[in-house]
């Protein structure tokens, strides 16, 4: 049972890192180009799907460093809620011609679900940290 556990955690930590590393850069060069070009339009679909899939992907991950929450949750959990309800609504709302609600969602969901949460990773006791710092 624990390797099976191990092995179904480690795929689903390679699905979120494959999905949320583009993202980054992504995200960035949408936060800092032109805005409603072509091109922004359908990065930023790409962008959404992938955040949508990271969030719930990181859902069906058990909290490792810290405390939890229903033997399973932990506070960095709360960075994909933000994303499940960001993504959505900033869709929402630029379809609705809301631009500056559209911006303001997009950059609370790139600081908090990227750059926030992407700092969290790299506490000890958790992967990226092994990758970076050894």
């Amino acid at each position: 049972m624990e390797d099976h556990y191990s092995t179904l955690y480690y795929t689903l930590m390679y699905i979120h890192l494959i999905t949320v590393i583009p993202c980054v850069f992504i995200g960035a060069y949408l936060l800092l180009f032109s805005k409603g070009t072509v091109w922004h339009r359908n990065l930023g679909k790409y962008y959404m799907i992938s955040m949508m899939v990271t969030a719930i992907v990181s859902l069906f991950m058990p909290a490792m460093v810290g405390p939890q929450f229903l033997n399973h949750f932990g506070y960095i959990h709360l960075f994909s809620l933000l994303t499940l309800w960001s993504v959505p609504t900033a869709y929402i709302a630029i379809r609705k011609g809301q631009v500056k609600k559209h911006k303001f969602k997009m950059v609370f969901l790139y600081i908090g679900a990227l750059i926030i949460a992407g700092g969290f990773t790299l506490v000890p006791g958790r992967f990226m940290y092994e990758v970076f710092f050894g």
